[in-house]
């Protein structure tokens, strides 16, 4: 029997809202378990200073000009992840190998190879008397890869475990969504992957702007709304003309690759119809280019939204089930997979492939720190 290593994996997304942990035990190839999840939500003085230094944050010159800004903040996120970790292993029983330590993402351009996660691995591993493994993304941008996504190798072993039926599409709908394909042995993709476009975050920012609400709960809102076809098809065009070229190959996009602008001046609730028909729009087209004996499992925040999945479900004529259904917390997939991918990173095995981020060769990820 293959080492069985545990690890905790720490996660905090797009949306900002918290840190998401889960303790697994894994041998870093085809088995694991879990352990335990646990969702912190960031301090209002947290959560404030991400979005604010994350609108100033445009370009690899705004990095060197809020350069001390980041260091502040980069410090206070790193004493709450600690306290995360105190609190997820507080009764938990177990002894954990080291950290798999993600951060906040602030920043992420592929094309100048550059991915910033504010994040001390030093402090965090002082703090927690852990080993801490993190910087998972520049290895696979230094070969080339567009640093995301990272989760595919995790998605391929849930299927495996959980015996999820082959071919399957697990689709992500975070504040990006993206997909990982796992084939049968006889298809010709056995495993591929990609970011697709918007998933949340389009929704998100329009309802945090315009109401005190932090997401469209279950779609309410853009059920209550009226579709601006006009400005639809315009943005719809837009983006096809934008992305036509880029179907061949992976590419990462950021949630700053994404605006509201074009639906400024509708109603809250019209403004969301509109996106949420939008985003369902740019997920159905990019589904519709896999055959129809494909499985489609969703995970990520978005699988909460019913009505932006009703009407993916309804433009592709096919069903779409949750992961949750096969005994997988849809909460705790990224967590969870970067508990893994840390695993994998300490045994030097691969954690992305020109399959999942077009990097050159398989590369394996993740910076050892020592506390």
């Amino acid at each position: 029997m293959t080492k069985q290593f545990t690890s905790l994996g720490l996660m905090s997304g797009t949306s900002c809202d918290g840190v998401d942990a889960s303790i697994i035990q894994s041998d870093g190839l085809a088995q694991y378990s879990s352990i335990k999840d646990k969702y912190l939500k960031y301090d209002e003085d947290i959560k404030k200073n991400i979005h604010n230094l994350k609108e100033k944050i445009n370009n690899d010159q705004d990095l060197k000009k809020h350069g001390k800004e980041l260091k502040v903040l980069e410090k206070e996120i790193t004493i709450f992840h600690a306290r995360a970790v105190k609190n997820t292993l507080n009764g938990c029983g177990v002894n954990i190998d080291f950290i798999g330590f993600h951060g906040q993402t602030i920043y992420h351009n592929y094309k100048k190879k550059i991915s910033i996660q504010l994040g001390d691995a030093h402090l965090l591993a002082k703090l927690t008397k852990k080993k801490v493994i993190f910087n998972f993304r520049k290895n696979d941008l230094d070969n080339n890869g567009q640093g995301a996504p990272l989760t595919p190798i995790y998605h391929k072993l849930l299927a495996q475990q959980h015996m999820i039926k082959l071919p399957v599409l697990i689709l992500n709908i975070g504040g990006i969504s993206n997909f990982t394909l796992i084939g049968k042995k006889a298809d010709k993709i056995k495993f591929q992957s990609a970011d697709i476009g918007p998933g949340n975050c389009l929704i998100d920012k329009w309802v945090k702007k315009y109401s005190k609400k932090n997401y469209d709960e279950n779609g309410a809102i853009a059920k209550s709304g009226k579709i601006n076809k006009t400005i639809l098809d315009k943005a719809t065009n837009n983006w096809q003309n934008k992305v036509k070229n880029n179907y061949k190959k992976n590419i990462s996009f950021d949630v700053k690759d994404f605006d509201i602008s074009f639906v400024e001046g509708l109603s809250l609730e019209d403004g969301a119809a509109t996106l949420t028909e939008y985003t369902s729009q740019i997920l159905s087209k990019y589904i519709n280019k896999f055959n129809n004996d494909v499985n489609i499992v969703v995970c990520g925040g978005g699988r909460k939204n019913n009505f932006l999945l009703t009407k993916v479900s309804t433009k592709i004529k096919r069903r779409l089930q949750l992961i949750d259904i096969f005994k997988i917390d849809g909460d705790f997939v990224e967590s969870s997979a970067f508990a893994y991918i840390a695993i994998r990173s300490y045994l030097n095995l691969p954690i992305s492939f020109p399959e999942t981020t077009g990097c050159t060769q398989p590369c394996t990820g993740g910076v050892i720190v020592e506390y």
